[in-house]
């Protein structure tokens, strides 16, 4: 038997149950693999085969001790702007679709999905598969390929999943369940509370309340966790509090900004900020420009706000400046677009790195990589060789600078302006450790790196919290049939 995790609204936490689950159950010894059908979300991570996945199936995979695969995530749409999203479909770009057409797919997409699921219930043994948004979105049952539809076609026992920190928990769970489909609603078998601050007793009135209502047990009240697990999608920025720290680093906040989990490792020795186009950048000891998923309208927004000129004015100040995938090309002096990423034409770049980067082909690089890093200027030099991936559009060429990475990449003789391809690049401790040492060094203090898990797995730090609030062995009993 597998487990469907369903939520009562989007980023209400099914994600980290789902991860949660599939650790306690590892630790258990029982092979379990993540799935959700369809994910729409900007931070994905590319598997060692090269398939472009959400980030999140990726966690859940990591949690359940496996490599993630394309089958935990079959349908990824990422969304670029004007109702259009680009489709990847089993870790591969298939088209890019306004949502009118993708609906028309769906059929097809549910069928990919199935398969998928089954494969993995055929190699792994169980799953346990994530809904996305709301399962109750009455209008969308007909097309519902990540919650309706997939489920009736696995028919799997459902958790559901409610956030008390929105408030109305009462109404999200009671109405999700009396407007599930009459087929789907006996299969739920357990609800969960999550995000609650303060002292769980306080709720016990409400548990009591809610099993008496829908005559569904609530199987725990989870509290609030500050666990450092990767955002699944940007809905997470809104909810980051930038801790007082001496160190402070400007993200540039694009309209379509895609893996800022590259930089969520930062956020426990500086104050990261997610800073909109147009607002000021002074205050701040490092510049990162993020990935977008279209860099040529992000870079026009960029260009129209006055952060290009931001920008270049921290650079004239000293400020060290990174570009990441999309960001790097913006540093450079030229995007030019055969109608691939945008609109037909030649884009003006920042102009803080002599490349230019050219959109000829609806072709995609994605692929794990390890490289050296240069050792021009005073940052990249203690980086050493790291490892991340790839997930990019368009082709770059240098015009003049040094390689910032062997083989990719490019630096300014100063070594203060860095552009790469290299997504996951500061989960290296040695390229944390070397920006940060060095912007702590510019305030004439010494960066000591934290203490991060004081020895113990992070997903078992998650699935300790869970089952401390989470009754579980119904859950394994699930899995024992």
């Amino acid at each position: 038997m597998s487990l469907f995790v369903l939520g009562t609204a989007s980023h209400v936490g099914k994600s980290t149950v789902v991860a949660a689950v599939c650790r306690v159950l590892s630790n258990r010894g029982i092979t379990v693999a993540p799935f959700k059908a369809q994910n729409m979300s900007l931070n994905s991570y590319v598997t060692r085969d090269g398939a472009e996945i959400g980030i999140a199936q990726a966690m859940q995979a990591f949690a359940a001790r496996l490599d993630p695969v394309a089958e935990m995530n079959p349908v990824l749409l990422k969304p670029k702007g004007d109702q259009v999203s680009q489709v990847v479909v089993m870790g591969r770009p298939y088209k890019d679709l306004p949502i009118s057409s993708y609906y028309q797919e769906t059929d097809e997409l549910l069928s990919c999905a199935v398969r998928a699921a089954r494969h993995l219930i055929d190699t792994c043994g169980h799953i346990v598969a994530e809904g996305a948004g709301g399962a109750a979105e009455l209008n969308l049952y007909a097309r519902d390929i990540a919650n309706i539809r997939i489920e009736r076609e696995l028919m799997l026992p459902i958790i559901l999943v409610a956030d008390i920190e929105r408030g109305g928990v009462f109404a999200q769970v009671y109405g999700t369940l009396e407007l599930l489909p009459p087929d789907i609603r006996p299969l739920v078998r357990g609800i969960i509370i999550n995000k609650f601050r303060g002292d769980p007793a306080l709720f016990e009135d409400g548990v009591r309340i809610i099993e008496e209502l829908c005559g569904i047990p609530v199987l725990g009240v989870l509290p609030y966790l500050s666990l450092p697990l990767p955002s699944e999608d940007s809905l997470s920025i809104g909810d980051k509090k930038a801790h007082d720290r001496p160190v402070r680093i400007a993200v540039i906040r694009l309209p379509r900004i895609s893996n800022f989990t590259d930089f969520e490792c930062l956020e426990r020795s500086a104050t990261v900020v997610y800073v909109s186009p147009g607002f000021p950048l002074t205050g701040y000891d490092c510049i990162i420009l993020p990935g977008t998923k279209n860099t040529v309208d992000d870079l026009r927004m960029v260009q129209e706000s006055g952060c290009a000129e931001e920008i270049r004015a921290a650079r004239e100040r000293g400020i060290p400046v990174i570009g990441i995938c999309g960001g790097y090309q913006m540093l450079g002096l030229e995007v030019i677009d055969d109608g691939v990423e945008s609109c037909r034409g030649h884009y003006e770049g920042i102009g803080l790195l002599r490349v230019i980067t050219r959109f000829s082909r609806y072709e995609k690089t994605t692929e794990q990589v390890t490289r050296t890093a240069s050792a021009t200027g005073p940052i990249l030099p203690g980086v050493g060789t790291v490892r991340g991936y790839e997930i990019h559009m368009g082709e770059t060429e240098r015009t003049g600078e040094d390689e910032a990475f062997s083989g990719e990449g490019a630096v300014s003789k100063d070594g203060l302006v860095i552009g790469t391809y290299l997504h996951g690049l500061f989960e290296n401790a040695s390229a944390r450790n070397a920006l940060l040492s060095w912007l702590y060094a510019q305030k004439g203090l010494e960066y000591i790196p934290p203490d991060e898990d004081g020895g113990q797995d992070l997903y078992d730090q998650l699935a300790m919290e869970f089952e401390r609030h989470v009754q579980v062995d119904p859950i394994l009993a699930l899995f024992e049939k």
